[in-house]
């Protein structure tokens, strides 16, 4: 039995190149006709240390991720989208913690 194909494989939509772009590919590889310029600015930054990429911490504690080409593979789509819901969990802890502080401030000017 042959596996099922993820939703967007073979999709216009999930991936695409710039190769006029001045820096076509921003990232060293050995595959440029499989470099995919959609994720140019990557959504999994936010995660940090879970994002699953191919980072480095510098020495002033900055994550670089110019070695990393994760989002950037033809099927860096899938794997992205993937973790759309770790970053949505991130944003509403994120509100969560906002709308406490916002509570805890409301409630020390009423008293």
């Amino acid at each position: 039995m042959e596996k099922e194909k993820p939703f967007w494989e073979g999709k216009h939509y999930a991936f695409t190149q710039n190769k006029e772009c001045e820096f076509f590919p921003c990232h060293k590889t050995d595959k440029p006709e499989d470099f995919n310029c959609l994720f140019c600015y990557c959504p999994l930054y936010a995660l940090g240390m879970n994002c699953g990429g191919n980072f480095r911490i510098t020495e002033n504690g900055i994550k670089d991720c110019s070695g990393c080409l994760v989002p950037h593979a033809r099927n860096g789509y899938g794997y992205v989208i993937g973790k759309y819901s770790e970053i949505s969990d991130l944003v509403t802890e994120q509100i969560r913690r906002q709308r406490q502080d916002q509570d805890s401030e409301k409630e020390k000017a009423e008293e």
